[in-house]
């Protein structure tokens, strides 16, 4: 049986912020959500750089080389960040996160930097398919590691400082890893945005109910701005399929900063 995804995307600028610095893509292979950060300008520009670099990996690619294709390509992603910073000395402190997935059949690569992040619903069930790259869950894992606990109060003041993020500056390195999806699978890729202000049951419930991708999309982003919207807000879904229930190719969807560029 062939397989295939349904998808849907959607960003909104939030409650309290004057410009949007994520950026997010669905098309037939790739979903993305990139998260920016460094200022008025800095995190648009470094967000929709990414995306934009991304966006040519939305095509047939062989599955013996699907997570060498999107590591590469996350690598050019940076590497356009550092001429970027080279060229705007004012936007020297900008990066971004990013958590994106390419396709290819049931195969599928998924690379996360940063603290944007992946879920599965399946069979009824909810999961977080991503890490944050911050200070807290740094901290954590150094204390389970050790066998002890990390000082809540510490783990609260660093629970958004970032330690990896794409920035164009060398040894960016994402995790990287092959998944198998299965048909009935839904998976959302999220900013903070959402994920701060929705907690995990919302996110499960809202995912659950709601059959249509771009309807689900719309509920979780006015949710986040019903709980303070206290930042920019993107989200994507992608529903796995029988590709033969898709009656005609959608169109790719770009939101966020990557849409204005």
């Amino acid at each position: 049986m062939n397989v295939a995804i349904r998808y849907a995307a959607g960003s909104d600028i939030g409650c309290n912020r004057e410009n949007n610095e994520d950026s997010g893509y669905a098309g037939a292979r790739l979903i993305a959500v990139a998260d920016g950060m460094g200022g008025y300008a800095g995190g648009e520009v470094a967000s929709s750089t990414v995306i934009g670099s991304l966006r040519s990996l939305d095509t047939a690619t062989p599955n013996d080389d699907l997570v060498e294709s999107l590591g590469r390509a996350v690598a050019e992603a940076n590497e356009k960040l550092r001429i970027v910073r080279e060229e705007r000395p004012d936007l020297s402190r900008m990066g971004t996160t990013l958590t994106a997935m390419l396709w290819s059949g049931r195969s599928v690569a998924l690379a996360h930097i940063g603290d944007s992040r992946g879920y599965l619903l399946r069979d009824g069930e909810l999961y977080q398919i991503t890490q944050d790259h911050t200070m807290d869950e740094l901290l954590k894992e150094e204390a389970k590691q050790a066998g002890g606990h990390a000082d809540p109060a510490e783990t609260s003041r660093l629970s958004h400082v970032l330690y990896r993020v794409l920035d164009g500056r060398d040894d960016r390195e994402p995790d990287l890893r092959l998944r198998e999806a299965r048909l009935g699978d839904r998976y959302l890729l999220c900013s903070d945005g959402l994920s701060g202000p929705v907690d995990a049951q919302t996110i499960y419930e809202v995912l659950s109910a709601e059959a249509d991708p771009r309807r689900a999309v719309a509920r979780l982003i006015q949710i986040a701005r019903d709980n303070g919207g206290p930042d920019n807000i993107t989200g994507v879904i992608a529903d796995v399929v029988e590709a033969d229930h898709l009656t005609e190719p959608e169109q790719a969807i770009t939101v966020g900063a990557a849409a204005q560029a």
